[in-house]
């Protein structure tokens, strides 16, 4: 049984507190609740709910967030309530109630633009954030990508939303090794074991409050650049098993490095996507103020 213990968290909101956990409460759902007949499916909400206080409840990922009606400080009882859900939790109390049986767990198998990479997609959730692992000691922090390295012919590992991109080397084709691929990923989805562990995402910078600090500290075009990536180029190389990040932005040379992962990485084709693609694409909306694209894989 897991030893949980919550750490508490102020907000922008000041109603509103967060308490983290040391481990992930939901699979990467979210639920929010408004009273105690909202949260008929958690447990742990319809307790909270009886605090007289309590407003409302969001539950996502490792945390739950609470926001408090103006009867109270949070200062006053902050502590509190993080004890009484960490007693909740140790004594084997349930966060949401589901249905194990309602929706079996499906993966299939896509090929990639890029013919040492392999997608395999899932019909559910895996991570909330894209996670790379070149080797097997980046992926300390995923129980999962560690699995996939034990296959002696997994080279990366590149996770998203709901799927899956593995490389492989050279030593095997994909024909040997994509049913057995397929079915450890469903195994392993199937059990609802852990993915990546609670703290990956703000080990690599990856939470919310650290992607938006770093973004405020970028000038005006590379913040363009990074919302022209996220909305038109992102969504393409995403269906082919890939992404693509902001790396810099050189003002004197016009010049903008990108990090290819997943299938786009080592891609034999990712060089003439990203001239014709990206490169015209960013020249056309940015004109006067880009004129080079560099990949950097990933």
């Amino acid at each position: 049984m897991k030893n949980f213990t919550i750490s508490v968290h102020q907000t922008s909101n000041p109603k509103i507190i967060k308490f983290e956990a040391n481990s992930f409460l939901t699979k990467y759902e979210s639920f929010e609740y408004s009273n105690i007949d909202e949260a008929k499916n958690s447990p742990l909400a319809q307790q909270l709910f009886y605090l007289p206080f309590v407003k409302k409840i969001y539950v996502s990922g490792n945390f739950i967030a609470i926001e408090s009606y103006d009867i109270v400080e949070w200062i006053d009882v902050q502590k509190e309530v993080s004890e009484q859900i960490e007693n909740f939790l140790n004594e084997g109390g349930a966060v949401i109630n589901t249905d194990k049986n309602k929706n079996p767990v499906t993966v299939y198998a896509e090929s990639t633009p890029n013919p040492a990479v392999q997608k395999f997609v899932a019909n559910k959730k895996l991570v909330a954030q894209t996670f790379e692992f070149i080797s097997i000691e980046e992926a300390k922090l995923s129980p999962f990508a560690t699995a996939l390295f034990q296959f002696p012919f997994v080279k990366a590992v590149f996770i998203d939303k709901n799927y899956v991109s593995i490389t492989k080397y050279d030593i095997v084709e994909w024909e040997s090794i994509t049913l057995e691929l397929r079915e450890f990923i469903k195994s392993y989805v199937e059990q609802g074991k852990e993915m990546v562990l609670a703290s990956a995402a703000e080990t690599l910078n990856k939470t919310t409050t650290q992607l938006d600090t770093s973004y405020e500290t970028l000038d005006d075009t590379s913040k363009e650049i990074i919302n022209i990536l996220e909305e038109h180029i992102k969504p393409a190389v995403a269906s082919d098993g890939g992404n693509i990040l902001f790396e810099s932005y050189d003002s004197t040379t016009k010049t903008v490095k990108v990090i290819l992962q997943g299938a786009c990485s080592g891609c034999p084709s990712s060089t003439f996507t990203l001239k014709s693609g990206i490169e015209a694409m960013l020249k056309e909306m940015l004109a006067g103020r880009v004129e080079i694209v560099e990949a950097i894989n990933g």
